[in-house]
């Protein structure tokens, strides 16, 4: 746990060593203040009242001492938390954006949601709400002991082994709540996964919430969520019960104790019934600490579920970078003996697949849902690494070349359109983060944009809203086609780049990539008529393999899948409403 929470922290590790140091001392320093408590009491039982006095002035010094001391361990505290929420996401950012696009699992990506936000606001007030009373907790008994044991030994030799007995109660209790944790952690996660998209998705359940079910999937996860809550509180509780009573047997055995050395010991030394007395006072200062120490251990169990799914995370292996990163010499795209599954469990999704992309052409992919096109793309881009075989650009291995090289190399325009909260203009950079005002206006008239830009108040420093809410499927969609067009790489993968757009927009996207050829290799996925005539070399895909490919001419010849498309198509577009019949009337 601890090695995690230093990950996060980075460069300002050297700050959590100070930290605890600090709060060591300040431990000591509380130990010691509360010794003087035993000689200043000794000396007003006996009578002596200078002597009580100069212990007085110490109890004072040290009272002042730890008052003094406290706040910059206070503020070291608040220190690391700022560290953590700062450095700690970017650090999680940092390695989550070289996972591979396979890791990124409806159950990982609802467990990252959570962790970045409640996970990462819980680990931060460790340091300043958990570690300062644990750590001092368990230095000042400690610093106690020798002092009660000077003045009883009995009592001094219990509370020293009653130290070891406390840690193993302290450690059954917390495998007693994280058995607990874990579930509630995954169905907390899972239950705000639901709420985000019950949120997002309001037209679709509106749509089909006929007999109330666009609520029953939220409602079965929050149920999941309440039902392992439930558990989670049972479980805490016995834990916090646990530690309490162990902390209360204790202070009885230490009562119990005293208890028979008074009984046997009556009419004995005043000296040694008032040594007895004190150390009675001292034992219920030694208590105090241990009980801090009972009720901080479940707030720490709780944040190391946190740091456990943040270390599960940071584990994640991401894709290798080379040692000796190679340039690309070209824009021919070359896949050899290709295989891909997303897990070692999971069926191929491309087969020893065999391909040739030359350089400045446009390749489209053709092929029916499930057969790989996507994953084609994503594997160009290197999102993931082949199974099997190998991806060149311009002759050279993708997993050779270094991720900035990569991202210079391929632009793409995929079916999620992803826009960032900000201005378009804002996401349009995204591409190409120097672009001039006029670089931006360019890409957008390319992309089909003029028309929309021209009619809003704020034209492209217009806000889209969150994930781009206030624009509509097909705005969002010439958004990222813009975002693409504007970094000018010289390979462009395309992914239903027309899907969401109007018969106009359709052709000015098409006119676009025409425009492109020659300047850089487009491979495009599209079943539109209009996209795939503009193809230079048509690529079919089946359940992962190259069924088909070659010229438009010589494949629409053949007879074979892609002539088949072609008159589907074909067909397609020469649907018509026909008119109602008229209906006779009685």
């Amino acid at each position: 746990m601890l090695r995690t929470f230093i990950r996060l922290l980075g460069d300002s590790a050297p700050a959590l060593r100070r930290y605890v140091l600090m709060t060591v001392l300040y431990g000591v320093f509380s130990g010691l203040t509360i010794s003087t408590l035993a000689p200043l009491m000794l000396r007003l039982l006996q009578g002596d009242a200078r002597g009580a006095a100069a212990w007085l002035l110490a109890l004072a010094a040290g009272v002042g001492l730890c008052w003094f001391w406290r706040r910059p361990v206070e503020l070291a505290g608040i220190a690391l938390a700022s560290a953590v929420l700062r450095g700690g996401r970017l650090h999680l950012g940092e390695r989550v954006a070289r996972l591979p696009l396979g890791w990124f699992t409806p159950d990982n990506t609802a467990r990252l949601g959570h962790v970045i936000t409640q996970g990462m606001m819980g680990v931060a007030q460790l340091p300043a709400h958990v570690l300062t009373p644990l750590i001092s907790g368990v230095v000042m008994p400690l610093v106690l002991l020798p002092a009660l044991y000077a003045l009883h030994g009995p009592l001094g030799l219990i509370a020293l082994l009653a130290l070891p007995a406390l840690l193993a109660v302290l450690l059954l209790s917390a495998r007693l709540g994280r058995q607990g944790d874990a579930a509630y952690q995954q169905h907390f996660a899972h239950a705000s996964q639901r709420m985000v998209e019950f949120a997002q998705a309001q037209s679709v359940l509106r749509a089909f919430n006929g007999a109330g079910g666009g609520t029953r999937l939220l409602e079965q996860s929050l149920e999941r969520q309440r039902r392992s809550g439930m558990g989670l509180i049972l479980r805490s509780a016995l834990s916090a019960l646990l530690n309490s009573w162990a902390v209360q047997a204790t202070f009885a055995a230490l009562l119990m104790a005293a208890g028979l050395w008074f009984s046997r010991q009556l009419g004995g030394q005043p000296q040694e019934v008032v040594a007895v007395v004190v150390a009675l006072a001292l034992a219920c200062r030694f208590i105090d600490p241990l009980q801090d120490v009972a009720s901080h251990v479940e707030i720490l169990r709780g944040a190391q579920g946190q740091l456990k799914e943040i270390e599960r995370i940071l584990a994640a292996e991401p894709l290798p970078e080379p040692l000796s990163p190679e340039l690309p010499a070209g824009n021919a795209i070359e896949l050899q003996g290709v295989s891909l599954r997303y897990s070692a469990e999971g069926p191929d999704v491309l087969r020893d697949l065999d391909l040739h992309i030359p350089a400045g052409r446009m390749t489209a992919i053709i092929g029916a849902s499930g057969s790989g096109k996507s994953s084609l793309l994503r594997l160009i881009a290197r999102f993931f690494d082949a199974t099997q075989g190998s991806v060149r650009i311009g002759g050279v291995d993708v997993r050779q070349m270094a991720r900035c090289t990569l991202t210079d190399t391929v632009s793409q325009v995929l079916q999620d359109t992803w826009l960032f909260q900000g201005s378009i203009a804002d996401n349009i950079r995204i591409g190409k983060p120097e672009a001039s005002a006029a670089e931006v206006l360019q890409a957008a008239r390319l992309a089909g944009l003029e028309s929309v830009v021209q009619r809003l108040p704020e034209g492209l420093d217009t806000s889209v809203g969150e994930g781009g809410a206030q624009l509509s499927g097909g705005e969002r969609q010439r958004v990222t086609i813009a975002r693409a067009l504007i970094k000018q790489a010289p390979v462009l993968l395309v992914d239903e780049a027309t899907a969401a757009l109007d018969a106009d927009n359709q052709a000015l996207i098409v006119a676009t990539l025409h425009s492109l050829r020659g300047r850089c290799t487009q491979v495009v996925i599209a079943h539109q008529l209009a996209t795939v005539a503009l193809a230079d070399h048509i690529v079919v895909l089946d359940a992962g393999r190259v069924v088909e490919q070659g010229s438009p001419a010589a494949l629409g010849a053949s007879g074979g899948y892609y002539a088949r498309f072609l008159t589907q198509r074909h067909a397609a577009n020469a649907w018509r409403i026909g008119a109602p019949s008229t209906v006779a009337q009685p």
